[in-house]
């Protein structure tokens, strides 16, 4: 090589690390019972975990031995709504549980709007509807994400 040339460096290309998995709890509110599902970011798929009664302080103390055990990154919340999108009664329960969720867990909480899901989950045959329907709020939640 004379002086005008220079070697070239060949810099292997860096391996791409797997994106990090976030783990989600979604939550179908109702007011006498709570469906519970998990999933990631990685698979962007959920599975409908089970339904909570929905009695108060027993209801939270289950949620808390759920998020001990699934350890989220945060929380996705179905918040019902009319066919028209206009909120009523069940929206503002819903808004609520999300609030309640966020201060007593310290976990971001998101919120799906999640008309039809129980509509979905009868339509799939599901057995457990209300833990089927936070699955199918959990999947929407995921297909929104860029």
């Amino acid at each position: 090589m004379n002086g005008a040339q220079t070697a070239a460096t060949v810099v292997p290309a860096r391996p791409q690390s797997p994106p990090s998995a976030r783990t989600f709890l979604a939550f179908d509110f109702g007011t006498r019972r709570v469906g519970v599902a998990t999933g990631n970011t990685l698979t962007r798929t959920a599975t409908a975990l089970r339904t909570l009664s929905a009695d108060g302080s027993a209801r939270f103390e289950a949620i808390g031995a759920l998020i001990g055990e699934w350890r989220p990154d945060a929380i996705v919340v179905g918040v019902p709504r009319h066919p028209d999108g206009a909120a009523h009664d069940n929206t503002r329960r819903a808004q609520r549980f999300a609030r309640q969720l966020q201060g007593r867990f310290g976990l971001p909480v998101h919120e799906v709007d999640e008309r039809y899901s129980t509509v979905e989950a009868k339509a799939g045959g599901a057995g457990d509807l209300d833990a089927a329907s936070a699955a199918i709020i959990l999947e929407q939640f995921f297909r929104a994400l860029p």
